[in-house]
């Protein structure tokens, strides 16, 4: 039962697109029979044809975006990529300076010997150490 044909006439009349509309099953043979506008007019005013109410965009994923943007999570409106923000070096120097900080105290507090600090040291200058967290590792087994 091929109604292609009453859905796109129903949709011309009712002045919807045909997605919209939908047709009751009870009524399959008095539409299957509708060949003029009139009739498609008459099974609309009893029911047997209707419209599926407009379907608008969903703001489901802007409430969940706006939400975590709320929380402080997302980039927000960064632009540029994350080296023209804070470059290479910048980071480098700036890793640098906290790990050599972190020496020092440690060297001042007594707990690495002064051939230990400057062994991690170079270790930092080479680039070896890749953070603070890693740098209490390597300050462990210098311990040992």
């Amino acid at each position: 039962m091929n109604l292609r044909s009453k859905r796109r006439l129903a949709a011309d009349v009712l002045g919807v697109g045909e997605d919209r509309i939908i047709f009751d099953d009870e009524y399959s043979d008095l539409i299957q029979d509708a060949i003029t506008r009139s009739t498609i007019r008459g099974l609309v005013g009893f029911g047997a044809i209707t419209v599926a109410p407009e379907r608008g965009v969903s703001r489901g994923r802007y409430r969940q975006r706006s939400e975590k943007l709320k929380r402080g999570r997302g980039s927000g409106s960064l632009k540029g990529s994350k080296t023209a923000r804070v470059s290479r070096k910048e980071r480098w120097v700036s890793k640098v300076r906290s790990l050599r900080r972190r020496l020092k105290v440690a060297r001042a507090r007594g707990e690495i010997s002064k051939a230990s600090y400057w062994s991690l040291y170079k270790q930092v200058k080479g680039g070896q150490v890749r953070g603070v967290k890693h740098l209490l590792e390597l300050m462990k087994e210098a311990k040992r």
